[in-house]
């Protein structure tokens, strides 16, 4: 793979549509979310006083760059020319399926979470990773 054919501005673009499809995400699914992770609308209106409150968001948009760079390196390594819609969800697909969805169930297993948290975690990082590898692979190789 050569670094210069990575779109770095796809790679940032995916990384901020990922951050603002979870904002979406976890607004639309909040009292889903809460019942299934324990966690009390009164605690989450506790920890917003704090500004340390704030820092998993900015720790998820991070995150969210090193995801799309990998992804982007994924495809790239498909070949040349390989920067394609089809490409990029199908990449992310399987990125999800043998890596993120396979080590989530594995933790909640052993953590005894509740089997709901899975399927809103997990779907929210399946429409991320696919809507990430839809904006690489659109975007194509610089």
């Amino acid at each position: 793979m050569a670094v210069a054919s990575i779109n770095y501005w796809a790679i940032f673009a995916a990384a901020v549509a990922g951050w603002l499809l979870g904002a979406v995400w976890y607004t639309v699914l909040s009292k889903p979310w809460q019942a299934a992770a324990g966690v009390s609308a009164n605690k989450i209106k506790q920890a917003q006083k704090s500004p340390s409150f704030y820092v998993p968001f900015v720790v998820a948009l991070l995150a969210l760059i090193v995801m799309a760079w990998i992804l982007s390196g994924m495809i790239a390594h498909l070949g040349p020319g390989q920067f394609t819609l089809r490409n990029g969800i199908i990449s992310a697909a399987f990125a999800w399926v043998g890596f993120v969805i396979t080590t989530m169930a594995v933790n909640n297993g052993f953590a005894g979470r509740n089997w709901r948290l899975l399927l809103i975690d997990g779907g929210h990082w399946l429409a991320v990773l696919l809507l990430m590898g839809a904006i690489l692979g659109a975007f194509g190789a610089k």
